[in-house]
């Protein structure tokens, strides 16, 4: 059987730092991404993209606010806005990778599927909303909306004026089409699926499927993905090349190659970035544990470079 890989395309890998967001941006930086996966596809691997979006989303709900403010319309829900930015962004994908392959006279298809990921109802994480998304607002406007919507706002930090919506980011536990996804790439199609970390969604009592005003972490949800239906490595794309220990210090050092009980050690001791890079370690662990081969933590235009790129195992690798 062919290997199967699940690619997770951070923010970077669509939307630079320092730039605007324009289409043209975001098509050639999804481009210049893409164009590293062919040497997996010349190598056979079946193939899951999913991506990040937190740029885009923000930029719907901003949209929202003004539609809202401007003319009257009613605020669509935090679900439909992932959704939507899951479609938009997965046919940016979608029509780039058919370009891509086109020009390597390579013959695939590609799908994209709009993907609800189950949460938990009574998840702890809706006690303490912390997911930041949407405008920058005043204290008084923030204090004002709060009141008519009952939305929780918390202020910036460091980098960030204003207060910011807050909501909660629970722990995903089910991919809802995952059979299909699988069944898609292991037939040699190339899936895009499990944007922004999927919609989230409920079971109520009844078993019916509920939208759930959160947004899922990106990583942990392609992490659980690709332990799924089974995928033997998983990737993160993001804009370092690298995994650091005690990054930004004099002791700063690279690590190419982490075992599990080294890589949780690492954790426990706060060497990784709460915010940043810490995410996506607990992702690449949770692929592990689940069964996964390999995680792989590296640049977005370097996949192809097998010098780059920190490589997490259960034991180091030989």
């Amino acid at each position: 059987m062919k290997k199967l890989a699940v690619v997770a395309m951070g923010g970077n890998a669509l939307l630079r730092d320092n730039q605007v967001g324009t289409i043209d941006e975001q098509e050639q930086n999804t481009t210049d991404t893409l164009e590293n996966l062919i040497f997996l596809i010349r190598e056979g691997y079946d193939i899951v993209i999913t991506h990040g979006n937190g740029p885009q989303v923000g930029n719907i709900l901003m949209r929202n606010d003004a539609g809202e403010e401007i003319y009257g319309l009613p605020q669509m829900p935090l679900d439909i806005c992932v959704a939507d930015s899951q479609g938009g962004i997965g046919y940016m994908i979608e029509r780039m990778l058919r370009n891509i392959l086109h020009k390597h006279g390579i013959i695939k298809e590609v799908v994209t599927l709009v993907t609800m990921v189950l949460v938990e109802e009574n998840d702890p994480a809706f006690q303490k909303p912390s997911k930041r998304v949407g405008k920058t607002y005043s204290r008084m406007e923030s204090e004002r909306i709060a009141k008519e919507k009952g939305w929780i706002f918390q202020a910036g930090g460091k980098r960030e004026d204003g207060y910011r919506r807050v909501v909660p980011s629970p722990k995903p536990i089910g991919i809802i089409n995952e059979r299909v996804i699988e069944t898609l790439a292991r037939q040699g199609n190339i899936v895009v699926a499990s944007g922004g970390g999927g919609v989230p969604v409920y079971r109520d009592e009844e078993g019916r499927l509920r939208p759930s005003e959160a947004v899922i972490d990106k990583d942990l949800a392609s992490a659980l993905l690709g332990a799924r239906i089974g995928a033997d490595e998983f990737y993160i794309l993001t804009d370092v090349p690298f995994v650091f220990i005690n990054y930004n210090t004099p002791q700063q050092e690279v690590k190419e190659f982490l075992n599990h009980q080294d890589t949780l050690a690492y954790l426990e001791q706060g060497m990784f970035g709460e915010g940043d890079m810490e995410p996506k370690i607990r992702a690449c662990l949770q692929f592990i544990e689940k069964g996964g081969e390999k995680s792989v933590i590296t640049e977005a235009f370097k996949l192809e470079d097998r010098s780059y790129g920190t490589k997490i195992t259960m034991e180091y690798d030989d």
